[in-house]
Formats: structure tokens, C-alpha cells, sequence
């Protein structure tokens, strides 16, 4: 074979290749961007009225989908809920009594979680970005943030959240979000999840 034979041989074999990736892109997208416990996701996302996808995309940036985890602070399990928040949660939505234990099972974490995340939308009206900087900054702080005008809720303005760390948590919250939106939305597997 010729050199140039190998070479068009080789072109023509780039751009199948290439085609083949732009096909598949969901697929391989899936694969990079995975939704573990699905059915938690799901059935918690339908009892608190959340989009799935959100619930997704905080447990993503929160524990990675690691469910054992407890942070260097004390929260605990995949939706790293502190144990007086788990607390209050329990006592305000009237759950059964919990262990610490409890914290570390995915679909009781989970639970909780979304309560939690349904919670703070509602106390921020619908305002899905504030909610989100409360679930790791505090509501105490999104609360100054909010009075004092420093951070009006945007997602323009996200870089006028004085925390760095909740600022990073916010963008990256958000990025999961639709992510898992795009790749996800038209699969078998979540039809009706938000049912």
C-alpha cells in the first residue's frame, strides 16, 4: 500500500470514527456523566416535587454518588446533610426517629435531602439558584446575602456570592443540572420520572 493510500485510508477511518462519536454523543455522554441510584432519585423527586435532575446534580458535586461519606464538617451520606439538619428535617416533615446511621442509607439521605431542597425552594419562592447556595452555604447567609443586597438570586450574578466555595458549588450545581437535563431527559429509564 502507498503512502498515500495508508493516508486516505487512515482520513476515511478519522471520519467514520468521528461520525460514529456524534451519533453516539448521548450515549457517551451517559457514560461520562452517570446518575447512580436512579430509582431513589426518582421516587424522592416525585414525593417532594422536585426535578430529578437537580436532586442528580447536587448529590454529584456534593459526594459524587459515594453514599458512605462524611465530611470533614459532619455531614453525612450522599446529599451531605448535617445531623441537626437531618434532625430538624425529621421533626418538621413528622418522619418516624433516625439514627446517624440512618444518614448513611441512600434512600433515607436522599429522602431527607429532597425534603430539605423542596423546603428551601419554597422558602425562596421558586428560586431554584438561592436554594441551592442555601443548601451549602446556610439559609442564614443566603438570608444576609438576600436583605442586604448583596446577591440578588441570579444566575447572572453568581459571582457576587462573597463565598467562594459557594459560589463554585452553585456553578458547578448548575452545570450537572442541565448536563443531566440534556443527556438524560429522553431516555426510557426517567420517562415519568417527574411524575
Amino acid at each position: 500500500m502507498t503512502f498515500f493510500r495508508k493516508k486516505r485510508m487512515f482520513a476515511l477511518l478519522l471520519i467514520a470514527f468521528i461520525m460514529i462519536l456524534f451519533m453516539n454523543s448521548a450515549i457517551i455522554g451517559r457514560k461520562l456523566y452517570p446518575i447512580y441510584f436512579q430509582q431513589e432519585i426518582k421516587q424522592s423527586a416525585a414525593k417532594h416535587n422536585i426535578d430529578p435532575f437537580l436532586i442528580a446534580a447536587i448529590i454529584r458535586v456534593e459526594t459524587n454518588y459515594k453514599y458512605h461519606l462524611e465530611s470533614s464538617k459532619g455531614a453525612l451520606g450522599l446529599m451531605q446533610l448535617m445531623p441537626d439538619t437531618a434532625d430538624w428535617i425529621v421533626e418538621s416533615s413528622n418522619l418516624g426517629p433516625h439514627t446517624q446511621e440512618d444518614l448513611l442509607r441512600v434512600d433515607i439521605n436522599i429522602y431527607l435531602g429532597s425534603w430539605y431542597l423542596n423546603w428551601l425552594i419554597k422558602h425562596y419562592n421558586g428560586n431554584l439558584v438561592y436554594a441551592i447556595a442555601a443548601y451549602n452555604a446556610g439559609q442564614g447567609n443566603v438570608n444576609k446575602w438576600k436583605n442586604g443586597n448583596v446577591w440578588d438570586g441570579s444566575e447572572d450574578n453568581i459571582r457576587d456570592i462573597p463565598f467562594g466555595e459557594t459560589r463554585h458549588y452553585v456553578q458547578r450545581v448548575l452545570y450537572y443540572y442541565e448536563k443531566y437535563t440534556k443527556l438524560y431527559t429522553d431516555t426510557e429509564q426517567w420517562q415519568g420520572a417527574d411524575a
